[in-house]
């Protein structure tokens, strides 16, 4: 079988309400197009798996992914990324609160952009979730890009697309799917953004909390401005 033309990673945790339709979705919104999708499990406890097996059998181009160990949502996109067959990746959110009738025009900029353009960013337009969390998401957003320059005004949002190879080229650590734009900018890479919509979740529960983010987001958020300090640029790379 040839590479497809594009990879759609997803990854789940404990999302067996959500995962077999999303993945249906997916397959809708990329008719037509040469693509495959590889949803992650992150060692989900409930019964996830078993409902992504019973989707692949009337999806061909479905992949299915499990970790033994619970790893978190950024080693599960990387995990994703690693088994992915395509140039270009398409990332959502598991829960089903990202629309993937977005995702093939995030991919189309990608493709028509500049040469130097690696990422293309969701930027969550209308967004179902509680006033709590949008105020901490604004707050955190505001701040990040602040120290950061990453001109991004919403890095959580899970849609993405972005170049495999430049992807693999950022330094991994947990929680590193929120900072891609910085990272990809540290590397010499372009980054655009895109509005998308955003829908209300109707199963599952979310996996974090204000409080429990604002934690390690103050640790990472050191992190990469450290990475950022310590980046050295090359110019252009010619072989004699």
């Amino acid at each position: 079988m040839s590479d497809p033309a594009v990879s759609i990673v997803v990854p789940v945790f404990n999302e067996e309400g959500a995962a077999a339709p999303l993945a249906r979705e997916v397959a809708a919104a990329f008719a037509g197009l040469d693509y495959e999708i590889v949803f992650v499990d992150d060692a989900s406890r409930d019964a996830t798996v078993q409902r992504l097996l019973e989707a692949k059998a009337e999806l061909p181009r479905l992949r299915i992914v499990r970790h033994d160990c619970n790893a978190g949502q950024s080693r599960a996109v990387r995990t994703g990324v690693l088994a992915a067959r395509a140039p270009l990746v398409a990332t959502l959110d598991g829960d089903g609160q990202n629309d993937p009738a977005d995702a093939p025009r995030l991919i189309r900029m990608l493709m028509d952009g500049p040469p130097d353009l690696a990422l293309v960013g969701g930027r969550r337009v209308g967004r179902q979730d509680t006033l709590a969390k949008k105020l901490a998401s604004r707050f955190g957003n505001g701040l990040r890009k602040r120290l950061l320059q990453d001109e991004a005004d919403d890095t959580g949002c899970g849609l993405k697309a972005f170049r495999r190879e430049a992807f693999l080229r950022l330094p991994y650590f947990d929680h590193m799917h929120r900072y891609l734009p910085a990272l990809m900018l540290r590397e010499g890479f372009g980054v655009a953004f895109a509005d998308v919509g955003h829908r209300a979740r109707v199963t599952g529960a979310s996996k974090y909390s204000n409080l429990g983010r604002a934690w390690v987001s103050l640790s990472d958020l050191a992190g990469v401005m450290w990475l950022r300090r310590r980046a050295r640029r090359t110019g252009a790379v010619v072989e004699l």
